[in-house]
């Protein structure tokens, strides 16, 4: 059955004529919201393993991660291409030298077609992105930028420690490379209402922004939004509630926008709540059933 709406997965299998494996890589960043240029103990809802996968290890080379983890999938799922994939906290956040001797390390593979940087849009710069565009003639390159909101007032409650326009200044200098753009954006944040998140996807409709990875407001062990939770101060979506939000999220996108994902969960071992959220394919299930209901 045809997708209802322009997946990820999709996209890379016409493109590359098979599936299309990514690898999700910490190699050894912080954020600026952690180390106290801009502020402390980072964004409310992310712990200590910054959004790594569960199989990244942010103490072995990326070289060495990489070699680990496509000798599984290879072993596993007989996969044949990868897409190296910066994901742990913010991938730009270091001088140009260190970010070229990082990303260089992917260079000796041959089966990887694609590289993936995820940041936050404060951390990029011109001289940055030069770098990161010097790797297109060898791979489909995306920039991956933390929004979460276009709403100051939540980025501010969420300790984003950046503004919206950060975001636009991010979107302006990289469309000077070429680059495709993919934002991350959560739903479910604090005090936000359905009409704030319908205002956020007109708004990546509004600046064409390539993809789009939808997340849903969780709670992990670790974080501060812990203790806000056990506090009570907190709200969590329900699963149906989850579901129509997506959908009218998607609605409200372009639908030339690649959709890389439709929700998202920590390790089942930090995970706190809602508990719904670790059946992630369920989810995803309610998510592509909805939209064929009689």
């Amino acid at each position: 059955m045809r997708q209802p709406y322009n997946d990820y997965n999709t996209y890379l299998r016409n493109r590359y004529g098979r599936k299309v494996y990514r690898i999700a890589l910490d190699a050894g960043f912080t954020c600026p919201n952690r180390d106290g240029t801009k502020g402390r103990g980072g964004c409310i809802y992310c712990n200590e393993r910054g959004s790594r996968a569960s199989y990244a290890n942010p103490g072995i080379p990326v070289r060495k991660q990489l070699e680990w983890r496509i000798s599984y999938l290879k072993e596993k799922r007989g996969a044949g291409k990868f897409i190296a994939y910066f994901q742990a906290f913010s991938n730009t956040y270091a001088p140009v030298e260190r970010l070229k001797a990082v990303y260089d390390e992917v260079l000796p593979f041959e089966n990887i077609v694609g590289i993936s940087i995820g940041t936050r849009p404060d951390t990029i710069d011109e001289e940055k992105l030069r770098l990161i565009a010097s790797y297109k003639d060898r791979y489909e390159v995306w920039m991956e930028y933390g929004l979460q909101t276009i709403h100051d007032r939540t980025l501010e409650a969420i300790n984003r420690c950046h503004a919206y326009k950060d975001f636009l200044f991010a979107v302006h200098i990289t469309r000077k490379f070429d680059i495709p753009i993919c934002a991350h954006v959560i739903l479910g944040l604090p005090q936000e209402t359905k009409e704030d998140m319908m205002a956020t996807a007109r708004e990546l409709k509004r600046l064409e922004i390539d993809g789009v990875k939808i997340h849903l407001f969780h709670v992990l062990k670790g974080s501060r939004l812990e203790e806000i939770y056990k506090r009570g101060e907190v709200k969590l979506l329900a699963q149906d509630e989850y579901v129509e939000l997506v959908r009218a999220f998607l609605a409200n996108l372009s639908p030339k926008t690649i959709i890389h994902r439709l929700t998202a969960e920590g390790p089942r071992s930090e995970h706190i709540a809602p508990e719904w959220a670790l059946d992630k394919m369920g989810t995803i299930d309610k998510i592509k059933s909805s939209y064929y209901r009689v």
